[in-house]
C-alpha cells in the first residue's frame, strides 16, 4: 500500500509510518482467508461505502462524507504475519487535518470486524 502523506488526513498500519499516521493491522485469528472474506463483508455493509476493487488478498473502497468529500480505504491481507493492513486516507490534498475523521472509520471498522469475526467463530 502506498504510504501517506505529510498530512494528518491519512493513517496507516505499515511499520513504517509516521508515528501520528500509525494504526495497529486488523488481527486474524483463525484462517486469514476467510478473514479476508468476512473483511470483505464488513466493508460493504458500511454507510456511504462502496467497494472499488476486490481480490483475494487486497480490497480498495470509496468512503463518502455526507458533504460529498471521498476518502480511499485500503486493506491488504499478510497472511505470514498473520494480519491484515489498513490504510484510509482523505482524497482532499489542500487539508492538512481531517479531525480524526480517518481513524475512527479505521477503529470503528475494527470493532465491527472483531465481532463479526466473534459471532463466526461462536457459531461452529
Amino acid at each position: 500500500m502506498p504510504r501517506c502523506p505529510l498530512r494528518l488526513t491519512c493513517v496507516n498500519s505499515c511499520r513504517d509510518t509516521f508515528r501520528l499516521q500509525r494504526v495497529e493491522p486488523f488481527a486474524v485469528v483463525g484462517d486469514p482467508a476467510a478473514a479476508f472474506r468476512l473483511l470483505k463483508v464488513v466493508v460493504a455493509e458500511s454507510e456511504r461505502t462502496e467497494i472499488v476493487t476486490a481480490t483475494d488478498d487486497y480490497l480498495r473502497a470509496e468512503c463518502r462524507s455526507r458533504r460529498g468529500f471521498v476518502d480511499d480505504l485500503e486493506f491488504r491481507l499478510a497472511v505470514r504475519e498473520p494480519a491484515i493492513h489498513v490504510r484510509s486516507a482523505s482524497r482532499t490534498w489542500y487539508a492538512l487535518c481531517d479531525f480524526g475523521v480517518n481513524r475512527r472509520r479505521v477503529e470503528a471498522l475494527r470493532q465491527r470486524f472483531r465481532k463479526a469475526a466473534e459471532l463466526e467463530t461462536s457459531g461452529d
